[in-house]
């Protein structure tokens, strides 16, 4: 059965004007998201470009007034999440989503959440990509994690290795690299977007010898999408993909299972790498990190992965105004 189209349209943001504000949720109150939140203002000066930055939480949380405000109140012990946290930190993102698909705002920078806390007040979805699929109706949403050195996906994400060869389908590859390149085109400015396409096995396979992934499903789906006039290579032996000379050849490569792409962009961009959720009708990124709770309030915090998310977030926006 040939391959389909998924992306298809979503429903559309109002288009933000071009000094439309970037909103920072204040994630998990107990974590670093609001100390990296306010650093990454800081270091902007509140303004990045056109567009002013408005942090977004409880104000008390932030230690200042001048916060679109949650109704849902939330206290700020480091080190010590609060299950009843849950509904402001879940309200923050709902206010800067809503508030970018009305187009009063260009962008969503999420600090980040601690999951189990949040199921723990009752929230129903695995995480924050999940929730804004559904607060945006985007039929899927894809992580790429992104930084000047290197841009990768992971086809499938938080399950057991075991479980992923049967999790690698050809429509799988087929609509996830498809939302890959055209947010390349849209969002990155990338007028004919080149995709690598990594093998499952070692050796991608030795031709069938370690593997019929590459054969059987990765290989046709590559053809279709090529049938289509993407610009697709693969699928290719990760071990050979990553080095420097290998990285002029794509601007982003589509990986089978989840430490196969994030190993090495964390190996190259640990402190600046940017998580993005590719697929929704508006701009969100988020800091490569979690809620850190060993270090919260310590001063320890490293903020350079939530300015990459600002700066990503408003070239992004930007890209898409033109």
């Amino acid at each position: 059965m040939p391959l389909s189209a998924e992306s298809g349209s979503l429903e559309k943001p109002g288009r933000p004007s071009p000094d439309a504000p970037i909103l920072i949720t204040m994630g998990e109150p107990a974590g670093i998201g609001p100390e990296v939140a306010l650093a990454a203002f800081n270091h902007f000066g509140g303004r990045i470009g056109n567009h002013p930055l408005k942090l977004v939480g409880d104000p008390a949380v932030f230690g200042r007034g001048d916060v679109v405000a949650t109704e849902a109140r939330a206290t700020r012990a480091p080190g010590k999440p609060d299950s009843a946290n849950a509904a402001a930190v879940t309200e923050a993102i709902a206010i800067a989503t809503d508030a970018c698909l009305k187009g009063e705002a260009a962008a969503a920078v999420t600090a980040p959440i601690h999951k189990a806390v949040l199921k723990a007040g009752g929230f129903p979805f695995p995480g924050h990509t999940e929730f804004l699929a559904h607060l945006t109706g985007a039929r899927r949403a894809v992580m790429m994690l992104a930084s000047a050195r290197l841009r990768v996906v992971p086809l499938t994400i938080h399950m057991p290795l075991a479980a992923v060869p049967a999790a690698v389908t050809k429509q799988l590859v087929f609509d996830t690299a498809e939302i890959v390149l055209t947010a390349l085109r849209r969002d990155f400015g990338i007028l004919n977007p080149r995709l690598a396409v990594a093998g499952l096995n070692p050796h991608a396979g030795e031709d069938g010898m370690l593997g019929g992934e590459e054969a059987d499903v990765i290989a046709p789906a590559i053809a279709a999408l090529r049938a289509r006039a993407f610009h697709v290579t693969g699928p290719l032996s990760a071990d050979t993909l990553f080095h420097a000379e290998a990285r002029k050849d794509y601007d982003a490569a589509l990986c089978m299972y989840h430490d196969q792409a994030l190993i090495p962009i964390k190996t190259l961009s640990f402190w600046d790498g940017v998580n993005v959720t590719l697929g929704l009708p508006i701009v969100r990124t988020s800091p490569d990190h979690g809620t850190a709770l060993d270090i919260a309030g310590s001063g320890k915090a490293d903020a350079r992965s939530m300015i990459a998310a600002v700066k990503l977030a408003a070239d992004m926006a930007d890209a898409r105004a033109r």
